[in-house]
Parts: structure tokens; C-alpha cells; sequence
């Protein structure tokens, strides 16, 4: 591979004036202080999610961005693919009606006791893959939930949750989602509507080679007759992503993701953990 700089530690590429972004890909602990030193040696920061582990975490990067005057984001990828965009227009144009429940699902299998997914201070099912689920409910509604309800199984030995379930109230919609750890692998995320539904096939995993769809259902075949494909060409998120945040920087305009929503998305994962040990309904903090 040819690598034209390497550093032997971060702080010497901190260092280096010709650096302008990093992109912090670190365990999820790391998330914060090394975003916030990359800050505060003038570098922009593009954050792998979560960007923190607590809303108030995400609350000193939103105080790091205003005093350091660099740009801070979280890395949704998912915001920036086209089936996104093509999933959230259709919606907001009425194709389904009135937008009445969501449902989303999203899991995988690992139980290397080693690996930074399965440590309680970087890992779990929330943390890690549950966030989708509730960042692009957000994003689809334009709205933030009022109340959150939640179970969570947490693993024997290492107590990280490899199995969490929430129902979201939105004020015009409800979300529910599944995540987990220890399952088949599979994601799914559907809208139902009071006239028709719409599937994602490939929410989250989308492949860079190969087109992906989108299902448009108007119900009135339950055997999917008249389910009508939506081909979506093939895409590389992750580099729409860095062009994006790229452009941001260079151009000196909006984000695709401002750094208060992240604060939102992080308050709502609050609530869901709150709200499986309470066993009660949770409010997110304010914002």
C-alpha cells in the first residue's frame, strides 16, 4: 500500500500544519478526547458514531466546536446514500399517506469476548448498531421523541446489551426497533402509512458494487403482487460522506449532520438505556 505520510503517534499527526481533517475511527470511549484534541489543534473532525457516550459528552463537543471554530461531525454514513434521500422524499410526498409506524431491525453475530463490541465500556447493541434505528427515524419524522419505552438483555459475563428492544412516540408517529448482538445477521427498516408501506431492503450495510431497492407497497396483495421495486443505483456512502464534510470545510457552508442533532440522537440512546432499567417510560433530556 502507498502510503505517501505515517506518523508514529497521534499526536505527531496532530501536529503536522498539513493535516486540515482527521477522521476519528477510535473505540468508542476515545470518541470524545481525542475529537476534542484533534479540535483544539485546529483540525476538523469527521467522528465514527456514537461521537460520544453521553449527552454530556456530546455537550462539551458542541462547546469544543465553538470555541475552536472547526467543524465536528458524526459519521452517519447512511444520511448521505441516495436510497435515504429517495426513501425519505417518498414519504414526504405522500406515497404511503400519512406516516402512522416505523419498524426497524438490525443484528449480527459476535461473541468474541476480545472484541471492542463485546467490552461494556465500548460496546453493545444500542451503542453500536441501535443508533441507526433511532438517527434515521429522526431523520425520516423531523421530529424528536417525547417519551421512550425499552427492554434490554445484557450478556452474563461482560454485561453489555446484546439484545435491546425500544418503541419510540414520536408526536405524529411511533417507532419500534430491534437490535442485537448474539443473532442472525439481518436489517430491515420499514414505513407503514395509512395507504401503502415502504421497505429498505439494505438499510445500513449498503454495498458500494452492486444497486440496492426499495419496496413500495400500496397493501392490497398480501402475497406482494403489487409491491412495486424502486432500483437505487450502487453508491459508496462512506465517500459521499467524506466529499460532503470535504465540501463543508473547503466551502465554509452547512453540514450534512450539525452537531446539535448528534446531541438529540445521543439524548434518545439515554433514554433507552434510562427506560429498560426503570422499567417506565422515559423522557430524553432537553436539548
Amino acid at each position: 500500500m502507498d502510503i505517501p505520510k505515517f506518523y508514529g503517534s497521534y499526536e505527531e499527526l496532530l501536529a503536522d500544519r498539513e493535516i486540515d481533517a482527521i477522521y476519528n475511527p477510535l473505540p468508542n470511549n476515545l470518541h470524545v478526547v481525542w475529537t476534542i484534541k484533534a479540535a483544539e489543534a485546529g483540525k476538523h473532525v469527521l467522528c465514527e458514531k456514537p461521537i460520544a457516550l453521553t449527552v454530556e459528552e456530546t455537550r462539551k463537543l458542541v462547546e469544543t466546536r465553538d470555541r475552536t471554530g472547526v467543524k465536528i461531525q458524526e459519521a452517519f454514513m447512511v444520511r448521505t446514500h441516495p436510497q435515504w434521500l429517495v426513501a425519505r422524499d417518498l414519504i414526504h410526498a405522500g406515497r404511503i399517506g400519512k406516516l402512522q409506524a416505523i419498524n426497524g431491525f438490525f443484528s449480527y453475530f459476535n461473541d468474541d469476548a476480545a472484541n471492542i463490541r463485546n467490552r461494556i465500556e465500548t460496546g453493545g447493541a444500542l451503542l453500536d448498531i441501535g443508533c441507526y434505528c433511532i438517527h434515521l427515524s429522526r431523520f425520516i419524522l423531523g421530529e424528536e421523541p417525547r417519551k421512550v419505552s425499552a427492554l434490554i438483555k445484557r450478556d452474563a459475563e461482560s454485561n453489555v446489551d446484546k439484545l435491546t428492544s425500544a418503541i419510540l412516540d414520536f408526536p405524529s408517529c411511533q417507532s419500534t426497533f430491534t437490535c442485537g448482538t448474539r443473532l442472525v445477521p439481518y436489517q430491515r427498516m420499514q414505513f407503514f402509512g395509512i395507504k401503502g408501506r415502504i421497505e429498505v431492503e439494505i438499510p445500513f450495510n449498503i454495498p458500494v458494487d452492486q444497486p440496492t431497492e426499495i419496496f413500495l407497497d400500496d397493501g392490497k396483495d398480501l402475497f406482494g403482487g403489487r409491491v412495486e421495486s424502486i432500483e437505487i443505483p450502487a453508491a459508496n456512502q462512506y465517500t459521499i460522506q467524506g466529499d460532503l464534510f470535504s465540501r463543508a470545510i473547503l466551502e465554509n457552508c452547512e453540514q450534512v449532520i450539525a452537531l446539535e442533532d448528534s446531541v438529540k440522537n445521543m439524548s434518545a440512546i439515554e433514554a433507552v438505556f434510562r427506560a429498560a432499567k426503570s422499567g417506565n417510560w422515559e423522557i430524553p433530556a432537553n436539548f
